[in-house]
């Protein structure tokens, strides 16, 4: 009898270990992440369990082809220490990853031939994204860089996929990670499609692991496309079924209006969530030109993630530009890092990414929606751009001031007889003491003296008393 106690006492223990490794994404080595689904209003990404799930994205573009997996569980250990939630990286990687080998000396595929991979490549792969899985992290995964499929005047090439081994490589990948649950796939790697040929190869590999990994619904996948006047995956693929969030990419210049991207494609039909998947990295020099315009900062890198999210992205990711290439000694160096990846690591911008999540988390998420209605007089699109969001219900409200702007704000549809004002600064994550004040149909909202100049985020939240 007492045998059997402690045998039903063992079979509780594993039981309830397992129930709290599913429903704990990110918590610990023995975490096993959730799988992603699109929320029920076609807005956000969702744990399956329906609780909201926030990308926050790094770019570690050439993670699998230059880390090792030591190099590698410092990176996502701190990255995951920062608030981040997503890595994104690549299969067949741009910088010369066909032919120049991993660190294990491992070249990814046979004869450039996608329908005959190197197994011991894909080996490596898989340690990768276990690794990811054991920290509690998503790897957005690109199958291909896109100058496999499109060379244009960057990236090594050689273009190699077409129509039918994309089919044949999309459902290898599919099929070998159908049971990996950490995985955001993005096709694409930063190329737009020349033609309806390119559009097909695409369609082909997305199909593919569609196919891979057993029907729609099993995989969430996206297209990443290199910068364009409006919108980004939206312009092909808006219709197509494998396509559950649309992706953009706001590029390296200073003040992309990714606001005004990021509202084109949230006010298109079929309603797909959207986020910009590549604006500004972090010491990068700004639009390429070092010498003109020198490094971008965290200041620069900062205003674009309110700027998206308020306008109604669902996510934001971030990019460093020694830490998207893992430059280090000895390395060659692309587009001139200002240091190496792992000094690069604790740049200021990282971490205050970590801040746009706490903030955004500290409200109900998911009926969360943009209203410029909420700013009333001049708000110029330019670097000054004040950008809002509010809670469908009116319970709360954010407004993002990139320059410290007295700001009036417009209260009809906000809720409660009075509204608690805080201050929160983007730069430290901390608030400033509440403030109640009775609530007019306008109501003027002043930063500190020592906050002119300096981003703040006025949050607003209904009271009854």
């Amino acid at each position: 009898m007492k045998t059997l106690s402690i045998l039903i006492f063992l079979t509780v223990v594993l039981f309830a270990t397992g129930v709290n490794a599913q429903k704990s994404p990110g918590k610990g080595a023995e975490s096993v992440p959730l799988r992603l689904r699109v929320s029920d209003n076609k807005r956000f990404l969702v744990y399956e369990d329906g609780k909201p799930f926030f990308y926050l994205g790094d770019t570690a573009w050439e993670l699998f082809h230059r880390l090792s997996l030591e190099e590698a569980a410092l990176y996502m250990d701190d990255r995951k220490s920062k608030g981040f939630t997503v890595i994104q990286a690549c299969v067949l990687a741009e910088l010369d990853g066909l032919h120049a080998p991993n660190v294990y000396k491992h070249t990814p595929l046979q004869n450039d031939d996608p329908a005959t991979p190197n197994e011991a490549y894909f080996q490596d792969i898989d340690k990768f994204l276990k690794l990811a899985a054991s920290k509690g992290l998503y790897v957005g995964l690109l199958p291909t860089w896109g100058d496999k499929v499109f060379r244009n005047n960057w990236g090594n090439g050689p273009e190699i996929f077409n129509a039918k081994n994309a089919g044949v490589y999309g459902k290898f990948l599919g099929t070998r990670y159908k049971d990996q649950r950490n995985i955001i796939w993005i096709l694409g790697g930063d190329r737009n499609p020349r033609d309806s040929n390119d559009v097909a190869i695409w369609r082909a590999m997305a199909e593919g692991i569609v196919e891979g990994v057993g029907g729609y619904g099993r995989a969430v996948m996206t297209f990443h496309p290199a910068p364009k006047a409006d919108g980004g995956s939206s312009t092909w693929f808006q219709n197509d079924r494998w396509l559950d969030f649309n992706m953009l990419q706001t590029g390296h210049c200073k003040n992309g209006n990714n606001y005004e991207k990021i509202s084109h494609d949230y006010n298109l039909t079929p309603i797909k969530p959207v986020l910009d998947g590549e604006p500004l990295y972090e010491d990068h020099p700004v639009c390429f030109d070092l010498k003109k315009n020198g490094y971008s900062n965290a200041n620069d890198v900062r205003k674009l993630a309110y700027w998206q999210l308020f306008a109604g992205a669902f996510g934001h990711t971030y990019g460093c530009h020694a830490v998207w290439q893992f430059y280090d000694k000895g390395r060659e160096p692309v587009n001139s890092p200002a240091r190496t990846w792992k000094e690069a690591l604790d740049l200021p911008g990282a971490r205050q990414m970590g801040y746009v999540k706490k903030l955004i988390l500290s409200k109900p998420v998911l009926d969360r929606i943009p209203d410029q209605g909420l700013i009333v007089g001049d708000n110029p699109k330019d670097s000054s751009y004040c950008s809002a969001t509010r809670a469908a219900n009116g319970s709360y409200a954010f407004i993002y001031t990139p320059t410290g702007k007295v700001l009036r704000i417009k209260t009809s549809t906000l809720k409660g007889r009075s509204l608690t004002m805080q201050w929160y600064n983007p730069r430290t994550g901390m608030y400033s003491k509440k403030e109640n004040q009775v609530k007019k149909p306008e109501m003027l909202f002043v930063p500190t003296e020592s906050a002119q100049g300096l981003d703040w985020v006025l949050v607003l939240s209904a009271a009854f008393g």
